[in-house]
């Protein structure tokens, strides 16, 4: 019998991944748990020689050499991001992506994103698909899984310190999992940001009666049973990313921490409780950057993988999401903790919620299917 060798592959524009339900964070919090607890029993690959990078990241000179070349300047880069995920999702594939803050000049977001599936014993692509809103939703689901299992179940008031796309998905999560949320505190850089925000909120979530804009960094953690910092930070100097007094914090209160936050040394090392979305990311970067990784990466955890290697801190003292999922150590380890949770992003979150959408879409007939080539004239 002849071999098939025509390949065929899926194609979905952003308003097809809309019908594919990709903005259902509800069920985008319960596929990004369990590849949570697929990549703590192994069955998960990330880029590297250590499987767990988080991706190559082309930069750019800030003086190119040639004319043509781009010239480094904020959030200029390109990524790719592959990964393989097990399990019921059973695919591989890459988040690949442009980044330059300029674009918000030009009516476009920061990022432009594409996901490609692909089989994993061919690696013929199964789909191509628009990844923008696939990746802010499983950003935000990420701490999703996080409020759902550490935040306290009565929470009230949250502190949003950064009210831009990142936020917006995070602060969807919350309300799929805390749905007596009634006060929201917005902290950004510009009143025009906060005010966006705030409009979003009362369009969205009609049922937060308090919605306020405040001035400080403190006036939004004070009081905050959940605290979400996601500010676009220049990076380099820690002094300069956003800053959590120990003082201000509510007893229980829970942070998340996608991007650039800075606490105590004394508070993170003795009273705090440090939580990773992927422990062997945070070590990954360590090894990847240049000593303190947290001037490269602001994220706390890779704070505290700098500390451990200053013998300052010992790995136990930083938990992994997975072993609480596993059951292999508790939710929580004593009344009232404070929990600095800290979210790295990673391709396979991609992949997972990619999985999904893709497969909502061959079930409803949903996209534009596209031909490779009917015979490859290179075999």
């Amino acid at each position: 019998m002849l071999n098939n060798t025509k390949i065929d592959f899926l194609y979905l524009n952003e308003e097809d991944m809309v019908k594919a339900g990709v903005t259902n964070m509800k069920s985008c919090i319960d596929t990004i748990e369990e590849m949570f607890r697929l990549m703590k029993q192994g069955d998960y690959r990330m880029g590297g020689p250590n499987g767990n990078s988080h991706g190559v990241m082309i930069t750019f000179p800030d003086n190119p050499p040639f004319p043509n070349m781009p010239k480094n300047g904020p959030d200029r880069r390109f990524m790719a991001m592959p990964a393989y995920l097990g399990g019921k999702f059973d695919m591989a594939g890459v988040k690949w992506y442009g980044s330059n803050v300029e674009n918000k000049t030009k009516g476009l977001p920061r990022s432009i994103l594409m996901l490609t599936l692909n089989d994993k014993d061919t690696g013929a692509p199964v789909a191509y698909m628009s990844a923008n809103l696939l990746s802010a939703y499983r950003t935000g689901a990420v701490p999703g899984v996080g409020f759902k299992y550490f935040s306290n179940p009565d929470s009230e008031v949250v502190g949003i310190i950064g009210p831009g796309v990142m936020n917006k998905t995070a602060f969807s999560a919350m309300a799929a999992v805390r749905p007596l949320i009634n006060t929201v505190k917005i902290k950004g850089r510009s009143r025009k940001s906060c005010e966006t925000f705030a409009e979003f909120l009362r369009k969205e979530y009609p049922q937060i009666k308090n919605i306020s804009i405040v001035e400080s960094e403190e006036e939004a953690v004070r009081d905050a049973d959940i605290v979400s910092i996601a500010t676009s930070s220049p990076t380099g100097d820690p002094s300069s990313y956003p800053y959590v007094k120990e003082e201000w914090i509510k007893p229980g209160a829970m942070f998340c921490c996608p991007a650039a936050a800075r606490f105590d040394d004394d508070f993170m090392l003795n009273r705090a409780r440090n939580i990773t979305d992927n422990i062997h990311l945070y070590e990954a970067w360590e090894e990847e950057m240049t000593f303190p990784a947290y001037d490269s990466i602001p994220i706390p955890a890779v704070h505290c993988m700098d500390l451990i290697q200053e013998k300052k801190m010992k790995k136990e003292q930083v938990d992994d999401l997975g072993d609480i999922l596993e059951g292999n150590i508790p939710v929580h380890r004593k009344k009232d903790e404070i929990i600095i949770y800290s979210v790295g992003g990673m391709p396979v979150e991609d992949i997972a919620w990619g999985t999904v959408c893709y497969r909502n879409a061959l079930k409803l007939g949903i996209g534009t299917k596209l031909n490779l080539w009917e015979k490859p004239q290179l075999a």
